[in-house]
């Protein structure tokens, strides 16, 4: 393995604990072989509403905010962070995005996992798969307890009630 690999593997391994607490080195090896490493430039669009993605990533440095676009004006509704997954709702639910994915600032690395790709990585490596696959439930699953818990402090706020 070259030098190369061998700082993309331990990167991966440093910032997305979660993901590759369940796999070897060698397995993290192979799913890092299913991938593209994707760098930004500061804010630099990822993805943008309204696509139908055939890729999601995972962030193994820097940061993505995740933008609500109002005409001309745009709204940070949140951000990922080394070692989070982006694009991945529209990737499998094949929706189009509801949100723009754009780099905080220049160094952000993503993992880009495409349909091809991970097609074959279900086939060729189920039990990695597998893994990637809980992982991302996790994500979404996060996601909705966050948002969940966000909209009844919201809610409590406008009625006037106590958090």
């Amino acid at each position: 393995m070259d030098n190369g690999n061998s700082q993309v593997l331990q990167q991966v391994k440093d910032t997305c604990q979660e993901f590759c607490a369940a796999l070897t080195d060698n397995e993290i090896a192979k799913f890092v072989a299913f991938t593209r490493i994707r760098e930004l430039g500061s804010q630099e669009i990822v993805a943008d509403i309204g696509e139908i993605s055939d890729r999601f990533y995972l962030v193994i440095g820097g940061a993505v905010k995740l933008l609500h676009v109002d005409g001309e004006r745009e709204f940070e509704v949140g951000n990922v962070d080394p070692g989070g997954l982006v694009g991945e709702m529209s990737f499998f639910d094949r929706q189009p995005r509801t949100v723009r994915l754009r780099a905080r600032r220049s160094g952000v690395r993503l993992l880009e996992i495409n349909r091809q790709m991970y097609n074959r990585l279900r086939i060729a490596e189920p039990y990695i798969a597998t893994n990637l696959l809980e992982f991302v439930v996790r994500s979404l699953d996060y996601l909705v307890r966050h948002l969940s818990d966000e909209n009844a402090k919201l809610h409590k706020q406008v009625t006037g009630l106590k958090y």
